[in-house]
């Protein structure tokens, strides 16, 4: 099985890093266009991931469901949940795109930013936005084909998009090929195109390698049965990133409203880079979450529960690596992205604080991961709703405003909601609970 999960993680461990280095590149060439446009992007992508999370409901009943049902060896079962989650997804996407590209003024001015925030948070929301239909897709695609094992397929797809995206920013940004330097838009339209790129590649594969579109017809009568199991995975999971998004959303609120417009722009710095210290750990916590369904569709019970053990090991230790070579470079890694002394002394500060807190979040991207894969989606969402308000938003609230620690002191905060929840999950593995819960 270890011989296995390398063999599924190091794909999705490129991927990861490719699908990071999408948000990255926009933020890094936009940082150098402007602070506040990159500040109005990260504002807006904001949004846009909590509308991802609306396809993920589906996407990771998806995934958890195939792998189940191929490890009990029920193939057309796999296909029935395909075509369910396709269908559901092309449709929820397709009123996402109509609704963003037309609300995406009123969402950005629920949130108050300041009039030079604004104008850009909206113009990326309306382009981005209005594409939402390939993200549904492609995510849909992607959970199906990692589920049958072709994790490769899905790295290199997100090479592709990842390529592209990054010469459309140049050529959009910096005004290559005699191109107008369009700025905020032009990032917009990079993402646009590249994700529709995604979408019909992984189409092209799936229906080529896996299924048939013939598959989509073996849907009458609609098999509703199908459609509750996967929501029955898939909504307790999408709440626990919903929750996490949503309080994110209300930690802006707090920023944009108690604090300085530095601080905004220093969390969004500091979470693109960041986001690569907790790479491993996502990546061996999703191939963990294939091995372990097909475990618990075959009743190796056992098994899993040490695999999920191994992988918390094994993250554990890239992170403990990962976090030091960022805490010692992190003045260098903040002034890659702007040249304001006191957003570098800010963000640096913010990630010394963020070492402690990756540790913590390196359970939870693991265990949940593994929870996950073996049926148990309940508890982490209960478990998110409490620590993520009570800790996560209401201590950075008393430590960034009433105690005027500011950005600092909302880190610190969202470090103890993660080790307050990571060792939550930790307990429930070790206890066996998710043993019980195959859908296969």
């Amino acid at each position: 099985m270890t011989k296995n999960l390398y063999k599924l993680t190091w794909p999705i461990f490129i991927e990861l890093l490719l699908f990071m280095l999408l948000g990255f590149v926009d933020t890094y060439m936009l940082s150098h266009y402007s602070d506040r446009a990159a500040a109005g992007v990260s504002t807006s992508n904001q949004i846009i991931m909590m509308v991802n999370i609306v396809f993920s409901i589906t996407s990771g009943g998806t995934a958890v469901l195939t792998a189940q049902y191929l490890g009990a060896k029920k193939r057309k079962k796999a296909s029935e949940v395909f075509a369910v989650s396709l269908i559901v997804n092309s449709i929820v996407g397709l009123l996402f795109s109509v609704g963003l590209y037309m609300g995406a003024g009123y969402i950005i001015g629920k949130l108050g930013l300041e009039s030079s925030l604004f104008s850009h948070a909206k113009t990326y929301l309306m382009i981005v936005g209005s594409m939402s239909f390939a993200q549904a897709i492609f995510v849909t695609i992607s959970a199906t084909i990692r589920s049958h094992g072709y994790t490769k397929i899905s790295m290199r797809t997100t090479l592709a998009m990842n390529t592209l995206n990054a010469f459309l920013d140049a050529v959009f940004i910096f005004g290559w090929f005699n191109m107008p330097v369009l700025g905020v838009k032009g990032v917009a339209m990079a993402t646009a195109i590249s994700r529709v790129l995604g979408m019909l590649i992984l189409w092209g594969v799936i229906f080529s390698k896996i299924e048939h579109l013939s598959v989509l017809k073996k849907v009458k009568p609609f098999p509703w049965d199908t459609l509750k199991n996967i929501y029955k995975i898939g909504f307790p999971a999408a709440m626990e990133v919903m929750s996490y998004d949503v309080s994110q959303m209300v930690i802006i609120y707090i920023i944009v409203s108690y604090m300085s417009e530095s601080a905004l722009i220093a969390k969004t710095y500091v979470q693109n880079i960041v986001m690569f210290t907790y790479l491993f750990s996502a990546a061996i916590g999703q191939g963990s979450e294939i091995i372990i369904g097909h475990c618990v569709g075959e009743r190796k019970f056992e098994e899993a529960y040490d695999l999920g053990i191994k992988s918390l090991i094994k993250a554990q230790g890239f992170t403990v690596i990962i976090c030091f070579v960022f805490y010692l470079n992190r003045h260098g890694l903040m002034n890659l992205f702007t040249d304001d002394l006191n957003i570098i002394k800010l963000g640096s500060q913010v990630i010394a604080v963020d070492f402690v807190l990756e540790l913590g979040r390196t359970f939870n991207v693991v265990i949940i991961n593994s929870l996950r894969g073996a049926g148990d989606t309940l508890f982490p969402v209960v478990m998110a709703l409490i620590s993520m308000w009570s800790i996560g938003v209401g201590l950075a609230y008393v430590l960034g405003v009433i105690f005027n620690l500011g950005l600092t002191g909302v880190w610190i905060a969202f470090a103890c909601d993660e080790w307050f929840r990571g060792l939550s999950m930790y307990g429930r593995w070790k206890k066996k609970k998710w043993m019980a819960k195959s859908f296969a």
